[in-house]
């Protein structure tokens, strides 16, 4: 039975909880950006991609590749809660001898395409993997998750060209447009805007959406898939989505919660699950 967007999004407050209980057990991870992510992934995962647990390596499965391998919390979530693995398995997160490393690789998680990490990269991955899908005649779909902060790699741009050049029009990427990364604000640190007018003078279509409205993420894959290019989908999203002390704060890009800040955070996103 096909999910409504209440109980995706239920589905998202259910992975980002997770993705809090899994960064504050290891004492380590990027939380923020995992939980402003989470709503695009339970849309994939549970409606949209085609995919099977049960055969990882199904030929005629879609594909999904974490360009932002940081936020691979949210991610292993999606596959626990998909049935790949356990979901107790969750909480061995970076801990010695877990397969569930820090930034996903491939061949030790189920359900990892490639392995991501080094910021810039994924998009190139993704192209080459929907490239290959077209010339093998496959109906497959690729799709591709960057975060905004990594649009600054040029290795994107050049990306962006191929897939124009060759018509990938089965290949979707999304921009985690949350405006902050490491160093904090996106603009103040190398300006992306105009990004919509970048993205379009190098071939795409571009749809922007609000990245936390499940009915906005839906109706932009489906337009984009009726297209004869690639296209790319610009989520305006909140970082630290659902934990009032995380939301747009960008100390926790890459820090944990602490016992008394787990806590709190725990009874916010269960209070609404």
């Amino acid at each position: 039975m096909t999910p409504t967007a209440q109980e995706l999004s239920k589905i998202a407050r259910l992975l980002r909880s997770h993705v809090i209980e899994m960064t504050t057990a290891a004492g380590s991870g990027h939380p923020g950006g995992s939980l402003s992510a989470a709503d695009l992934i339970a849309t994939l995962y549970f409606e949209v991609m085609n995919h099977d647990p049960k055969n990882p390596q199904w030929e005629d499965r879609d594909r999904f590749v974490l360009s932002k391998g940081h936020v691979a919390p949210v991610l292993y979530s999606a596959l626990a809660e998909s049935g790949y693995f356990p979901v107790e398995d969750l909480v061995t997160l970076r801990k010695m001898g877990s397969k569930l490393q820090g930034h996903p690789v491939r061949g030790k998680v189920p359900g990892i395409e490639m392995s991501t990490g080094s910021l810039g990269q994924g998009l190139s991955m993704a192209c080459g993997i929907a490239l290959a899908g077209k010339l093998d005649g496959k109906d497959y779909w690729t799709y591709c998750l960057l975060g905004d902060g990594e649009m600054q790699s040029g290795q994107n741009w050049e990306a962006m060209m191929f897939a124009a050049k060759y018509k990938l029009n089965h290949l979707i990427a999304f921009v985690d447009r949350n405006k902050l990364q490491i160093e904090g604000d996106t603009e103040s640190v190398m300006s992306l805007e105009p990004l919509s007018e970048k993205w379009l003078s190098f071939g795409w279509n571009v749809y922007e959406i609000d990245g936390h409205n499940i009915d906005h993420i839906l109706g932009a894959i489906r337009e984009a898939k009726s297209s004869k290019d690639p296209s790319v989908i610009i989520m305006r999203t909140v970082k630290g989505k659902g934990v009032s002390f995380m939301e747009n704060n960008a100390g926790f890009h890459g820090r944990s919660c602490k016992p008394e800040e787990h806590e709190q955070a725990m009874k916010e996103l269960k209070g609404v699950l």
